[in-house]
């Protein structure tokens, strides 16, 4: 590719790094295998760091250097390119809105979560109101967002960046605290021997294990930004490399810090809800501090998620409006209010989502609520990222030879292959086994119910791409007849 040199303003590969870590992994996002693998996560963790992120992370770059034109890569025309199809085109773009939803609901909830540590300063938030009424404050948080997204858009873009930078911090001092606490007489809440790490193999094992593909991807995010580089072929994989050592670094020793405050086999069922802020409270009470690190990390984590909020909300929206799409949905999604805002795209996302929280809401418990929405998400989050390595079979298949300066992952293509279907199959199977529920008894009433709101979720969220373009198809003879 053709290196820019006439570009006055340059990212730096560093910057880049940063930018892209902070999107693709968050402090919470151990928290969620360690209840439910225990110390044995410390084994997966590295199995999967070694066998799946480093040729994920390697897989990214080179599509990213690959096609980093005028259209700075992307999935959309990864798969564009790679099949000639607009139409597949697409249905990958569609794939990522539709894996957006899941997670702006998990933001949202998230939300309404952080304001109950943040008055309450405790965890008693599921005594307090019921299921349905906390889906109903999660949407009310979004639809808030939708209404006020064209005026508070500027500022939370910079808040943005903040807030990354200060969860970030967050992360710094969990570390620094662990360390303090074990020197200065702090006992380690784990027993570190075998009996304590081996696993126990069940379904509930396998169907959990795409939280942790869950957990590490993103890694092609950083494609959009290649050409933002002054030197992208030497830059762009040195970007990488650090993006992958930073995400091995949070997820081993976080872990480990885990392991030092939370016993592995006597953990919270409320943890993937409240376990990030039960880290700050007891370490702060271990320092003497009372609840003052539990408050700082609330109200970081509130700013970061209602960052992410807005941003999320303005991605999937405007992925609706986009002129790519016009072919394959009906005309009406392409309104436009006078700021250019796609209030009908708006619309759409605010009827999805509700309906989602809707249904969640007809589960016994809050913390049922917030365990199935990191469900839906290891379902759907690992099928759109099957189609990363999709793309690099693709592009592999029909490219045989590279130029020299040309960045390569593997350069003996059946060995490059091989890695492609690995992960491609590792991630889908995963994907796949995670509709089985992680929480309740297996095949019991209540994991039946969570098993058929997976399916149904899944199949109407991937479905509705579908269903569009015939919608569209049939608008256009209608306009023809006309």
């Amino acid at each position: 590719m053709t290196e820019e040199k006439t570009r006055p303003h340059y990212m730096g590969w560093v910057t880049l790094s940063m930018f892209v870590y902070l999107t693709v992994i968050s402090f919470e996002d151990p928290f969620y295998p360690y209840q439910e693998y225990g110390l044995f996560v410390l084994v997966m963790w590295i199995f999967m760091l070694i066998f799946y992120q480093l040729p994920y992370t390697l897989i990214a770059t080179q599509l990213g250097l690959s096609y980093s034109g005028d259209e700075e890569g992307g999935m959309s025309s990864w798969i564009k390119q790679g099949t000639g199809s607009d139409l597949l085109g697409y249905a990958t773009g569609w794939m990522y809105w539709a894996q957006t939803i899941p997670y702006l609901i998990d933001c949202a909830s998230s939300v309404v979560v952080s304001l109950s540590w943040v008055i309450l300063g405790n965890k008693s938030l599921g005594d307090k109101m019921s299921p349905m009424t906390f889906s109903l404050l999660t949407f009310a948080i979004i639809l808030l967002f939708i209404i006020f997204d064209n005026t508070v858009k500027d500022a939370l873009d910079k808040t943005s960046l903040y807030s990354g930078i200060a969860m970030f911090a967050s992360v710094v001092v969990f570390f620094i605290m662990i360390i303090w606490s074990l020197t200065h007489g702090g006992h380690i809440a784990t027993d570190l021997s075998w009996s304590n790490i081996k696993p126990k193999l069940s379904l509930h094992y396998f169907s959990s294990a795409s939280m942790l593909i869950f957990a590490m991807s993103g890694a092609e995010l950083a494609a959009p930004y290649v050409t933002r580089l002054k030197k992208p072929s030497k830059e762009f994989p040195k970007a990488m490399w650090l993006l992958f050592f930073m995400s091995a670094f949070m997820v081993i020793f976080e872990t480990l810090g885990l392991a030092v405050l939370f016993d592995a086999k006597h953990i919270p069922n409320d943890f993937k809800m409240n376990g990030d802020y039960y880290a700050f409270q007891l370490l702060g009470q271990q320092a003497g501090m009372g609840n003052s690190l539990m408050y700082m990390y609330s109200i970081v984590c509130l700013i970061s998620l209602l960052a992410q909020i807005a941003a999320l909300i303005d991605a999937a929206s405007r992925f609706l409006a986009a002129d790519t799409t016009a072919d394959y949905m009906p005309r009406w999604f392409w309104k436009k209010t006078k700021s250019g805002q796609p209030i009908n795209s708006y619309i759409f996302t605010a009827a999805t989502t509700l309906i989602l929280v809707l249904l969640g809401g007809t589960l016994p418990e809050i913390n049922d609520f917030v365990n199935w929405l990191l469900n839906v998400n290891t379902i759907v989050s690992p099928y759109k990222t099957s189609v990363v390595f999709l793309a690099f079979i693709l592009l592999r298949y029909q490219k045989k030879t590279f130029a020299q300066n040309e960045y390569v992952f593997i350069k003996n293509r059946k060995g490059a292959l091989a890695v492609g279907w690995w992960c491609f199959l590792l991630t889908f199977a995963c994907a796949t086994m995670a509709f089985f529920p992680q929480n309740g008894t297996p095949f019991s009433d209540h994991w039946f119910k969570q098993l058929w709101m997976n399916i149904v979720v899944v199949l109407f969220l991937f479905g509705t791409g579908l269903v569009l373009p015939l919608l569209r198809r049939l608008e256009m003879r209608r306009e023809k007849a006309e």
